[in-house]
């Protein structure tokens, strides 16, 4: 059982974990051994998720997600395929934590009279400092 936050647990049955060899430094130890996990959740046929969350996951766009609505996250991080494990759970409980949570509405704003003055007198300030550094000084 994954515990998310205190009203959504995601129970074992609904993740599915793949071990494969994981690649980079290691010697032997890599070529022999399976400690790299695939961690998938159907985040789209999940009956564990609220309909909110699940919407919010679905709407995000991230590469791990399939078209399929499944959530795939590759742990290799370590050497051993329990801590992998671990670590695969504790990234999908961060990722649905993230869903949980709904983002502030933005409000579109304007720019004041007195900010856009501010600007416009930089830029004719900049421009007559590089118009001084233009004048042909070989006639004085």
């Amino acid at each position: 059982m994954l515990i998310v936050t205190p009203s959504i647990a995601i129970p074992d049955a609904e993740l599915i974990e793949r071990f494969t060899r994981a690649d980079g430094p290691g010697g032997q130890h890599v070529n022999r051994t399976e400690s790299a996990v695939e961690l998938r959740f159907d985040v789209a046929g999940s009956p564990s998720l609220p309909e909110e969350v699940r919407a919010r996951l679905l709407a995000r766009r991230d590469r791990r997600m399939t078209d399929a609505g499944v959530l795939v996250i590759q742990a290799r991080r370590f050497r051993d395929q329990a801590r992998n494990r671990d670590d695969a759970r504790d990234r999908l409980a961060d990722i649905l934590r993230e869903a949980t949570v709904v983002a502030k509405k933005r409000v579109a704003t304007k720019p004041t009279r007195a900010s856009k003055e501010r600007r416009l007198t930089g830029k004719t300030q900049r421009g007559q400092v590089k118009r001084t550094r233009s004048r042909d000084w070989s006639h004085e």
